[in-house]
């Protein structure tokens, strides 16, 4: 019992380090990125949209790896009803930090992205 507690431990300290890490080279992606953007003289507001797109993107990636963290920890690692609860307010505020970024980064909803996608494609198809 105490090696796959070990293990699922290991796991789960490996998946943290691996979702902040992703969140750290997301940040130095979209300032390589806003440098790149600057020397190729882009304006100030697509130099900002592509930033904050970037850092979001990896932001999303590194929460998705902290949940999965998380979700190893309390239900392999320690699995009481205490730690339960605490999962699912992670969660809970994980997925609210992700669904805003999302909403964020695209500017709308995500159930509207087929409608905006329908009518972006009608929109193509008359001119």
């Amino acid at each position: 019992m105490e090696i796959k507690h070990t293990i699922f431990e290991n796991i789960s300290l490996g998946l943290e380090i691996v979702g902040a890490m992703t969140i750290v080279l997301g940040g130095i992606l979209a300032i390589i990125r806003a440098i790149e953007l600057i020397s190729q003289k882009a304006n100030i507001a697509s130099i900002y949209k592509s930033f904050r797109k970037t850092l979001g993107e990896g932001i999303l990636l590194g929460l998705e790896f902290l949940v999965a963290a998380d979700i190893i920890n309390s239900v392999a690692v320690e699995p009481t009803f205490n730690s339960i609860g605490v999962l699912g307010l992670i969660v809970l505020v994980r997925t609210f930090l992700s669904f805003t970024l999302e909403v964020e980064m695209n500017g709308h909803w995500p159930w509207q992205a087929k409608k905006i996608e329908h009518i972006t494609n009608a929109t193509q198809r008359d001119t």
